[in-house]
């Protein structure tokens, strides 16, 4: 059995802009309540009628390198995901690092560049 994408993210410039973009097209709602406004779209607020559908985030960041789009997938292991990454022809890019108070986490651009996340399972 493959290992589940969990999370995807946007990044860009614009927070703002991004979440009128996001929220008009697709009626998310967006919380933003959290120290470094984070823009949280919640699973269980955006399924399909079959209950199909993951969470997601959406930030404005000048600190990180140019716009993305990118998806979680929960691994057992960050470590062992990003070295694994390496190993097939890609770049480890962060991690493992700990949010506080939530998962470990990790990035990979893959060979040709496109930046995917890892996060460790839940125990």
């Amino acid at each position: 059995m493959g290992q589940p994408v969990v999370h995807f993210e946007v990044v860009g410039d614009d927070n703002e802009k991004l979440h009128a973009f996001y929220g008009g097209l697709f009626d998310w709602k967006i919380d933003t309540d959290n120290p470094v406004g984070y823009g949280i779209i919640d699973r269980e607020s955006n399924l399909s009628a079959d209950g199909i559908g993951i969470g997601g985030g959406i930030m404005g960041s000048k600190e990180m390198e140019g716009s993305h789009v990118t998806f979680y997938v929960e691994v057992p292991d960050v470590e062992s995901a990003l070295a694994k990454a390496e190993e097939l022809g890609g770049t480890r890019v962060m991690g493992p690092d700990q949010v506080p108070g939530g998962p470990v986490l990790g990035m990979v651009n893959d060979p040709e560049g496109h930046m995917v996340g890892v996060v460790q399972a839940q125990a």
